[in-house]
């Protein structure tokens, strides 16, 4: 029975490695598979914003970062319907919040400029921005340091309540936002889930750890179908907080 759950686990781990970057979840009808180079989103166009965004991060991403922050906002053509645009959050009070942060593709200057399509964008109050949601962003990137490799999903949480909308496009305003990490680990893997509110913190992050089958139930996104039943259920019902380095 070892042997065969330690096949089982080789396999997996061979099956994660050929996934690569494909490695995202699974689209729904609700919104539009958008593909670039080092990330992918799931647009939706209701509220003009992604339902999730998804990528891999190594160490060797994240300590060759070498390109400057761009800062070219501009729409996605890619996105069949249009995208919101950087007049939407002119003078409206919220940051154009990235979901695939820029920090994260600095290796590259094209996938850094990549990150600021504003398809990659929700609106994020300036308190929440630039405080607690750049804490959590600094720390995946040391998550992909210290464990060489994770898969990255996050996204505005858009089947409830909004704070309501902004701009000619009607962008929706979300009340909470996630981040879901993987990693692979000598017992198969494991992964963390975090639920935050749109809003200003001084809390520390383990306070928003959730599982991650709360958090699929909440946006009823699953975010990593390429996993089989027996792994996924076992990994996704806990909070897993010991097996991730917090700073």
């Amino acid at each position: 029975m070892r042997l065969i759950a330690l096949c089982f686990i080789v396999l997996l781990n061979i099956q994660l490695r050929s996934q690569g970057f494909d490695f995202y979840p699974k689209s729904t009808d609700k919104c539009e598979l958008v593909s670039h180079s080092y990330y992918k989103l799931c647009y939706s166009e209701k509220d003009e914003q992604p339902e999730w965004v998804a990528y891999m991060l190594t160490s060797d991403m994240v300590r060759n970062s070498n390109c400057k922050r761009s800062n070219n906002f501009r729409a996605d053509a890619k996105v069949t319907t249009g995208s919101a645009t950087p007049a939407d959050y002119k003078n409206s009070g919220y940051d154009k919040g990235h979901m695939c942060p820029a920090g994260d593709m600095g290796f590259n200057c094209t996938a850094m400029s990549e990150t600021f399509f504003m398809s990659n964008m929700s609106p994020q109050l300036p308190g929440f921005n630039r405080g607690i949601w750049k804490k959590l962003e600094e720390l995946v990137r040391s998550w992909a340091d210290a464990y060489d490799t994770i898969y990255v999903v996050t996204g505005p949480v858009l089947n409830g309540e909004s704070t309501g909308r902004i701009g000619e496009n009607n962008v929706t305003v979300p009340k909470y936002y996630y981040k879901v990490v993987y990693k692979k680990t000598s017992s198969g893997g494991t992964c963390i889930a975090l639920l935050l509110p749109n809003e200003a913190s001084y809390n520390t992050l383990q306070n928003y750890v959730i599982s991650v089958d709360s958090l699929e139930k909440l946006t009823q996104i699953d975010f990593f179908p390429v996993l089989p039943d027996n792994i996924e259920n076992v990994i996704e019902n806990k909070l897993n907080t010991e097996e991730w380095k917090f700073k």
